[in-house]
């Protein structure tokens, strides 16, 4: 039975109790801790049951007049979260408790909340796992021959790792190379990357590996967020080099190398991109799958513009 469902403006939120809440949750996800709100979408306001049993965060966001909820960059996973049993109908509870001001949503659930498609516009995203609990000779036989051969020939064009990467120089192989192809990503997205990476470095677990070829040049390198049992492969950067020779293949191998044996769940933040897809399975992680829903609630005229600009951006 669902309890009574609150819309929270942010500088209402007990933050000691949604951060409690949301590790005590049976699907707490670092997105979702206030201080990470707090950095990708600023002013983030809730819907909260009773005395925060189950929370969902509004990240919101105002355009030509008009509120609207968005899924925030490098912020796979949001939804419901709850220490309670995660039901449909309870889902539908919150989705239907956001309040009628945010006239277009289009928000990512989590992988524990099930929607029912008859009732709202869902497409599914995936995402990659890998659980670490095996040891590396048994996770290594799980990679497939392309991987095996990626590794083979990183391991003879005398890759250099390093453990300490500066976030500038990841950040800035990222915007030189995928960066530059991502129309949508703007200065002020890098400035939250940034502002994220040098918390998480300070405050948590996580850190930056680099891959350097052999005269020093940097190719490839990845920010590994690490909360509890879970290792994001948050942020990844390649270029041409990095490609040529498996330095990637090498990077994701020495984690599992290094990790292997331990209860963790490598995290590779999945993608619905073929070929993105078939580097993590390479190395063994599975599919999980996960709700994009939208609910438009905007007037006929504004929905066509909508359409049109989005037409538009297309060509």
């Amino acid at each position: 039975m669902t309890g009574m469902i609150k819309y929270i403006p942010h500088h209402e939120i007990d933050l000691k109790k949604w951060d409690d809440s949301i590790n005590l949750s049976v699907n707490g996800l670092v997105y979702a801790n206030s201080w990470f709100l707090d950095i990708v979408s600023p002013g983030w306001d809730a819907l909260i049951e009773n005395d925060y049993e189950s929370v969902f965060p509004l990240t919101h966001n105002r355009r030509f007049g008009i509120r609207y909820l968005y899924q925030p960059y490098f912020t796979q996973q949001l939804g419901l979260f709850s220490r309670n049993h995660l039901t449909e109908a309870l889902v539908d509870s919150f989705l239907q408790a956001i309040p009628p001001k945010f006239r277009f949503i289009q928000i990512h659930l989590n992988t524990l909340n099930k929607v029912d498609p008859s009732r709202y516009h869902c497409s599914y995203r995936i995402n990659h796992e890998l659980d670490m609990i095996n040891t590396y000779e048994n996770l290594y036989a799980d990679y497939d021959q392309n991987t095996r051969r990626n590794l083979k020939k990183a391991h003879k064009e005398d890759l250099v790792l390093k453990r300490k990467v500066e976030p500038d120089e990841l950040i800035s192989l990222f915007r030189e190379n995928y960066g530059k192809h991502e129309l949508l990503l703007q200065y002020r997205h890098y400035h939250i990357l940034r502002n994220l990476i040098e918390y998480c470095l300070k405050n948590t677990f996580s850190a930056i590996t680099g891959v350097f070829l052999p005269n020093g040049t940097f190719c490839a390198g990845s920010f590994f967020l690490r909360e509890k049992e879970r290792v994001i492969f948050q942020l990844a950067a390649s270029n041409q080099s990095a490609r040529d020779t498996g330095a990637m293949f090498l990077l994701v191998d020495n984690f599992i190398r290094e990790n292997a044996g331990q209860a963790l769940i490598l995290d590779f933040e999945g993608s619905n991109d073929n070929n993105v897809s078939r580097f993590y399975k390479g190395f063994g992680a599975k599919e999980m799958h996960y709700s994009q829903v939208t609910i438009n609630r905007l007037p006929g005229w504004i929905d066509l513009l909508r359409k049109l600009k989005k037409e538009n951006h297309k060509r």
